[in-house]
């Protein structure tokens, strides 16, 4: 009897690392694909003007290198554009960065919204509904308050927004890490793990259903087609339903060819798993079926239970270094090709671990449905955000 169980639970770990090492595959082909892409859109050239926008950055507290990541968005080789903050309490710490930027680019149109009203749990989608009122343009790029850009970022989020036929463009982002152990895990995630998710889903849906906070840039019309900013407002993944929304009026979403960057905060031990947990039950809530079927694709985690139920066998071993294998080329060619995150290489080694920390992190989000998100408790229900008292 133990010999039987004992035989099917080798069966089931192998079919795990033979379904991972297939998604390595695909992530490999995906990161491929993006990048002939990116080679061949890097000559075209817009046949129309630059539209003007209004970019949209609602903002809570301060992030690492807040001013610096504001400043980028003021040096745009761009013809027409504002930049539009808004925040719940006038007192917010983010103030006085705004209040700076204003000073250093006084020719810029820079402007500070404060929005007193609460129309959601979600309080960022409720003040971008406050900020849109005051926003002069008909293209509108919304992004949070941490992205740092380059300078001709604008130009390449907009140019593709000139085909009718396109609803909304996203980007790829990667995280400079703090130095701590959970902002290194975290960096890590994102260039290894959930962007390779990302292309993988673009290849394998035909293009994007969904959309990133890093950047969401898209035509107010679109947006009133959708119900606006208030039909997401008691979203946790406020950034997907918007893309999924905008998707489902047969337009199209495209991936940007330009990587913006984000600086994470010094996320000790406790803090990084508090994030990843919300995150991930915000993913499970958002697509479910792709979020359960994650357990195909944890190799490491499958090799190792490989090893142990064949007692440490030669053939074990060969199994878990091609995964180990495999899943060090993923993170080569999604971060460092793809991404081309500067610290990759320098985090690599860690990757084992948090790989592991990821399967129990999966594991963890089915046993509640409860997420913290800036100092907040709400309980999530269909993606939905109630507040907890």
């Amino acid at each position: 009897m133990i010999h039987s169980i004992v035989r099917i639970v080798q069966i089931v770990t192998i079919l795990g690392c033979l379904s991972s090492a297939v998604y390595y595959l695909i992530c490999m082909w995906s990161a491929a694909a993006f990048l002939r892409e990116r080679r061949a859109g890097g000559s075209a050239r817009p046949t129309q003007p630059f539209p003007p926008v209004s970019i949209l950055k609602p903002l809570k507290g301060t992030d690492p290198d807040i001013y610096e990541s504001f400043r980028s968005h003021c040096v745009q080789d761009y013809p027409e554009y504002e930049i539009i903050f808004g925040v719940s309490d006038p007192s917010d710490p983010a103030v006085a960065s705004v209040e700076r930027l204003q000073q250093e680019f006084p020719g810029q149109a820079i402007r500070l919204v404060v929005c007193p009203q609460t129309l959601g749990a979600n309080v960022k989608v409720s003040n971008l509904e406050q900020m849109l009122a005051t926003a002069r343009y008909q293209h509108l790029l919304v992004n949070d308050s941490d992205i740092h850009v380059v300078r001709d970022y604008l130009r390449r989020v907009m140019a593709p927004l000139e085909s009718p036929a396109l609803g909304m463009v996203t980007c790829l982002y990667r995280g400079v890490a703090a130095p701590t152990l959970g902002s290194r895990l975290e960096a890590l995630g994102i260039s290894s793990d959930f962007c390779a998710g990302v292309l993988v889903a673009r290849q394998l849906e035909g293009g994007l259903r969904f959309a990133l906070g890093s950047t969401l840039a898209f035509r107010r019309a679109d947006l009133e087609r959708i119900g606006g900013f208030r039909s997401v407002v008691d979203f946790l993944a406020d950034d997907y339903e918007l893309g999924r929304r905008i998707a489902s009026l047969g337009l199209q979403v495209r991936l940007s060819d330009v990587v913006v960057e984000t600086h994470l905060p010094a996320y000790d031990v406790p803090g990084f798993l508090a994030h990843q947990l919300r995150w991930a039950r915000g993913v499970r809530d958002a697509r479910a079926g792709g979020y359960l079927g994650l357990v195909s694709t944890f190799g490491l985690m499958w090799a190792l239970l490989n090893l142990a139920v064949s007692h440490g066998a030669t053939w074990a071993w060969a199994v878990l270094g091609a995964v180990a294998l495999l899943r060090g080329a993923v993170a080569l060619a999604v971060g460092k090709a793809v991404l081309q995150d500067r610290n990759l290489l320098k985090h690599l080694w860690l990757l084992p671990l948090r790989d592991l920390v990821a399967v129990a992190v999966w594991a963890a989000s089915f046993a509640g449905h409860t997420v913290t998100w800036r100092g907040d408790r709400f309980e999530l229900k269909d993606g939905r955000l109630i507040r907890i008292p």
